[in-house]
């Protein structure tokens, strides 16, 4: 059994599940401008902005986890719920919610099997502390291989 690479709630990231190959944050940061009278504009700090994570990976369902680990993070995000996120090396990263999944198919087998699936997963930091809007942990369990 391979070591996971991200958990998001109880849905691990990993060989059997959704192994992911590429991992991409962006992080801002608020500023206002004010444009004072005869002088250029001035910047005021109002704190942490947006954070994402875009995670692209592909399935192989022979090898990997299949269509149905899409489906379950799919559930994840209609849920309208964020998630606490661990890293592989067991950092808690904090509150995210799941923006968009997208996947491609190729490599057909059969009827519509497909034998290859890149995905992309886009997550989004959730920042209110309370713990109103944070999900079950036992919705986010994945499908067994």
């Amino acid at each position: 059994m391979s070591a996971p690479l991200m958990a998001l709630g109880l849905f691990t990231f990993g060989l059997s599940t959704a192994p992911f190959n590429e991992i991409k944050r962006s992080t801002q940061e608020r500023w206002e401008s004010r444009n004072p009278v005869g002088a250029g504009p001035t910047y005021q700090h109002l704190g942490p902005g947006e954070d994402t994570i875009t995670l692209d990976g592909v399935l192989m369902p022979e090898l990997t986890g299949g269509p149905a680990n899409l489906d379950k993070l799919r559930a994840m995000q209609a849920s309208g719920k964020a998630w606490i996120m661990v890293s592989g090396q067991g950092e808690n990263l904090g509150k995210w919610f799941i923006q968009s999944v997208d996947e491609t198919q190729s490599h057909f087998a059969g009827p519509g099997l497909a034998r290859r699936i890149a995905f992309t997963l886009k997550l989004t930091r959730y920042w209110d502390e309370s713990s109103d809007r944070l999900g079950n942990l036992m919705d986010s369990m994945p499908e067994a291989r």
